[in-house]
């Protein structure tokens, strides 16, 4: 099905842009972009330099090709901020004690954004540290950085940050170089390597909801072929004052949400102080070291409500190839 932000993303590639190589140090840094592959070049300087695509390969491009990318100490302009929400903070706590795998989580948010299971933005995850330790049940996403190395590489800005918190792609923009999946440290973000499924969407949204031009800040829409998608907290829910649909179909409460300048998370059913939270429980956030200053914060699974056991029916539904319990 043909439709608005599909015919922009083509005129956004008919008017020339060239998909763009990149050198990245780490995954995060990105070096040089290449802006043309153009063999008829008028600037051509006959200095050749190798580059790699986005399979692996590596070719050959003119240096007059490529360009400098210059670094900004400004984290607004190296981060591409927007404004999103004034005077917000949201943040996102996970109690791994509470999790039994129940995949309601998992399914609303499949269900509220068009995708299906295998291109799912919340996946839970069977952890064990060791053969020694216990195993249990870890729901990761996208962790909305402070400092997202995605926002650095993305060579079009189709992925940007809010200050409210939120990291969010513009799907009109993206060209699907999914320089931003590589650079993801966390493994959050999916490719739409086909159309969603249009009948379901139609059905819930109608099809006149179906051409409508969505914008960056805005959710609720399927996804589009051959762009990158992942969580976005659900902004239309937090703009109707409703938690992200994770967090309120969850049967276990798991998943607390609030704003950190208000020092305040909750599941719908309790209210805890974030700060008091996070000590009491020893919370913390994945990957420290990397900088990326997660707005996601899980609490260890001790003091567990529920066996791990209970939830290895549905991950040997979803998972038949591994019986590994």
């Amino acid at each position: 099905m043909e439709n608005k932000q599909g015919d922009s993303r083509r005129k956004f590639l008919d008017k020339g842009l060239k998909l763009g190589l990149i050198t990245a140090i780490g995954g995060i840094g990105l070096t040089k972009l290449a802006t043309s592959l153009s063999a008829q070049s008028q600037n051509a300087s006959g200095d050749k330099m190798q580059l790699m695509t986005t399979d692996g390969k590596l070719i050959e491009v003119d240096s007059s090709e490529v360009i400098e990318v210059k670094h900004s100490n400004n984290n607004d302009e190296v981060y591409n901020v927007r404004e999103g929400f004034p005077n917000r903070k949201f943040v996102m706590v996970v109690d791994l004690a509470r999790c039994k795998n129940a995949q309601k989580c998992v399914k609303s948010c499949n269900s509220a954004h068009y995708i299906t299971t295998h291109n799912a933005w919340l996946k839970v995850y069977d952890m064990k540290e060791s053969a020694e330790t216990a195993s249990y049940w870890m729901p990761t996403l996208c962790q909305h950085c402070d400092h997202p190395a995605c926002v650095k590489v993305c060579p079009v800005d189709a992925t940007f940050k809010r200050r409210d918190g939120l990291v969010l792609i513009d799907n009109e923009r993206c060209i699907g170089c999914r320089f931003c999946m590589a650079a993801c440290p966390y493994s959050a973000r999916v490719f739409n390597w086909s159309e969603p499924d249009q009948i379901v969407a139609m059905a819930a949204m109608g099809e006149e909801a179906m051409h409508h031009e969505s914008t960056p800040d805005y959710a609720g829409f399927p996804s589009v072929k051959g762009t990158v998608d992942k969580c976005d907290f659900c902004p239309h829910m937090i703009k109707e004052e409703k938690l992200p649909h994770c967090v309120s179909t969850c049967p276990n409460g798991v998943y607390f949400f609030g704003d950190a300048y208000e020092d305040s998370v909750t599941n719908g059913e309790e209210t805890f102080q974030l700060s008091k939270l996070l000590k009491d429980k020893a919370g913390y956030r994945l990957m420290e070291s990397l900088g990326t200053e997660p707005s996601v914060y899980y609490l260890p699974p001790v003091d567990r409500m529920v066996d791990f056991e209970q939830g290895l029916d549905i991950y040997h539904e979803l998972n038949p190839e591994n019986k590994s319990h």
